[in-house]
């Protein structure tokens, strides 16, 4: 009899994120979050500090762009590592990856599924941010055209498909964060040790890529490719920094799925 696929383990893993209290816990936050800054700054008159989104209130679809600007560094890449670091771990501290292996599926179909599934997460996490922030943004400020980094102005429905693109430009360089946080979670059994270890990582690249006379690397490292989405909102567009954060991303999240299917592939579940 063939064991399943990749396919049917993917479903199994979003079903299992699905049933975990961690899974919404960060889905509420990127829901949570254009909640809180719009009302925050609807009291506070309307204006953000800061050139490049100055004029917030001009219009609702500025909204998710300020949020993206402010949150990609840091707050974005908690809520993806808070399901990829668990992905792996979680199963193993419970004991329950032990039976999966052994009576179920092969191992390359079922780490490719929890790979799959964590990206996805983070794929859905950033666009219910768009989405909420969209609407919380409209409701706010109204539905009024874009002012584009350039200084032009985009009508509404171009200026709502950059917002998609640059959702997904973001996603991007945010799947190298859940494949640092895959490989943790691979490698340390742990956790809560995966998703400190990743944010970690994130957190020492920010530092590096401040220091004085690292401009040479600077381009390379991973924070660097987390603001490439602003060259959709150029007039012309700059695809420069999008195609470069592509692979740029690759180089450093490759290494870490192979890795991690290494790893996972030789784990000894019988022996822990």
């Amino acid at each position: 009899m063939s064991r399943p696929g990749i396919a049917v383990a993917y479903r199994w893993e979003l079903r299992k994120l699905a049933a975990q209290k961690r899974t919404y816990l960060g889905l509420a936050g990127m829901a949570l979050l254009p909640l809180i800054f719009t009302v925050t700054v609807v009291i506070d008159g309307g204006e953000v500090e800061g050139a490049l989104f100055g004029r917030v209130s001009e219009t609702g679809l500025a909204t998710p762009l300020v949020l993206l600007f402010f949150g990609s560094a840091f707050l974005f890449p908690l809520a993806a590592a808070l399901v990829a670091g668990d992905i792996v771990a979680t199963e193993d501290h419970h004991g329950t990856l032990t039976t999966i292996l052994t009576r179920s599926i092969d191992r390359g179909p079922l780490f490719g599924a929890k790979a799959l599934a964590a990206i996805t997460y983070g794929l859905l996490a950033l666009a219910l941010f768009a989405v909420v922030a969209v609407a919380a943004g409209v409701a706010a400020w109204g539905l009024h055209p874009l002012t584009s980094l350039s200084g032009t102005e985009i009508a509404v429905p171009r200026a709502l498909g950059l917002i998609a693109g640059a959702i997904v430009a973001y996603l991007v360089p945010l799947i190298t964060v859940v494949s640092i946080a895959v490989l943790l979670s691979t490698v340390a059994r742990n956790s809560a040790a995966a998703v400190v270890g990743t944010l970690l990582i994130v957190v020492l690249m920010q530092i590096v890529a401040g220091i004085p006379g690292t401009e040479a690397v600077r381009p390379y490292m991973l924070p660097e490719q987390f603001d490439a989405w602003q060259g959709l909102l150029r007039d012309p567009i700059d695809w420069a920094p999008i195609w470069h954060a592509a692979w740029v991303s690759l180089l450093y999240a490759a290494p870490c799925l192979i890795a991690a299917a290494a790893v996972f592939g030789r784990r000894d579940v019988a022996g822990g």
